[in-house]
């Protein structure tokens, strides 16, 4: 985009109210029978959202589910009330869906049954056109010169009756985000990325949900503290009991105990509640309320024989080390790493891509770990697109990548 073509802060227009009026919220079978045929006769795209309670509640279900849709005007469901979207996502079927950051919300969605079969990803389409900043109220400002009102996206969203000014947050999210999609459309056109776009957003809709963590148990904030490893299997054994308290009073697990009180009980291991009790973290009533839980795991932790205690590090995952440990583990990787990393980012700044989108940093480690025996261009691009990148992708750094290995290869035989 050139300077010239953004709005100057001058021409930035507040966009404060809903052009149709705040919409009632659906909250009835009978009512969202009537969303649904009214989306299902509107025309275009449809633009889709949803609010969850992040921080509050277990889980990363919605909350509030917005729509729009040309001819059909603004939809606010409370997933509540109305749990199952399947009636609308037959008759979205054919529609494509506008969202900003899909796969946020993508999988909260189809927990209520709706699926999108064609998606345009606002967020990712800013991310493919360069642009610096790619938030949702940064782009309807910088392409569309308006200015979204401070957001609500934090609030706990599980809230009945939801305030009117959130709900009208809510319905500017998706009040001009099909404008928005079909500037950023222009952009993409006029820049030759209209098809790298498409694939992108494809992968975003065929991505499988990603699978269970090992050990989240060490993902603790604080963890690096804990230098034993029974302080180690307390963290677990708090961490397990704390999920289980969480998931059944459907609270977010950092309001039933934070993640620094686990830590320091893990480095104290108290013997008993009152020490328990005198650790900052453990004063509170809502983690007082499950001392006999807290001390029913350290309890766990302390019985756990020495040879089954947990290691100090997490197992080796699939694929390379972590990048950082390679200078001393494998220099020549490093080396390769570092060359394929330079290609890419003279890629990156000559297509206005930022290097991860350019290609997946998993892909990159991979590639420069164990690189096909020659890296010609074809090998390269062979395992690129065994480790999942797209076609366009392939096409663009397969060559630069192969030509830095090549490069790297003949100075160390020079």
């Amino acid at each position: 985009m050139t300077e010239s073509s953004e709005p100057q802060p001058d021409d930035v227009v507040p966009l404060l109210e809903p052009r149709d009026g705040l919409p009632g919220v659906v909250a009835t079978e009978e009512g969202l029978d009537r969303a649904t045929l009214a989306l299902a006769h509107g025309s275009g795209p449809v633009a889709v959202d949803a609010e969850r309670a992040s921080g509050f509640r277990y889980g990363q279900r919605a909350f509030l589910v917005q729509f729009r849709r040309e001819g059909a005007g603004t939809v606010l469901i409370d997933p509540v009330s109305c749990p199952d979207l399947s009636k609308l996502d037959a008759a979205l079927a054919s529609a494509e869906a506008v969202l900003h950051a899909a796969s946020q919300d993508l999988p909260c969605l189809a927990e209520l049954g709706y699926r999108p079969r064609t998606l345009f990803d606002t967020e990712l389409a800013g991310r493919l056109l360069g642009f610096a900043r790619v938030g949702l109220a940064a782009l309807v400002e910088e392409v569309l010169g308006l200015r979204l009102a401070k957001g609500h996206g934090a609030e706990d969203w599980s809230t009945r009756p939801l305030p009117a000014g959130w709900l009208r947050y809510a319905a500017l999210d998706v009040e001009v985000l099909i404008e928005l999609r079909d500037a950023l459309a222009r952009q993409l056109e006029d820049q030759g990325k209209t098809e790298w776009a498409r694939q992108e957003f494809a992968a975003v809709l065929a991505a499988k949900p990603p699978g269970p963590r090992p050990d989240p148990w060490r993902r603790t904030s604080g963890i690096h503290r804990v230098r034993t490893r029974r302080g180690l299997a307390v963290v677990r054994e708090l961490w397990q009991e704390r999920d289980a308290v969480a998931r059944r009073r459907d609270l977010s697990p950092g309001r039933v105990l934070p993640d620094a009180a686990i830590i320091e009980a893990a480095r104290a291991v108290p013997a008993t509640a009152d020490e328990l009790t005198a650790i900052p973290g453990f004063t509170g009533r809502g983690a007082r309320r499950h001392v006999r839980n807290w001390m029913a795991a350290i309890g766990r932790a302390r019985a756990v024989p020495e040879g089954a205690l947990p290691a100090p590090s997490a197992p080796a995952a699939d694929g390379p080390p972590p990048a950082h440990r390679w200078g001393d583990r494998d220099p020549a990787a490093a080396r390769r790493l570092t060359a394929v990393r330079a290609a890419l980012t003279a890629l990156s700044e000559s297509l206005s891509v930022p290097s991860e989108n350019l290609l997946h940093p998993d892909a990159v480690r991979r590639l420069a770990w164990k690189p096909p025996e020659p890296p010609a261009p074809d090998a390269v691009a062979a395992q690129l697109a065994g480790y999942g990148a797209r076609p366009w992708q392939v096409e663009l750094t397969a060559g630069p990548i192969a030509g830095a290995l090549l490069g790297l290869g003949e100075q160390d035989e020079a």
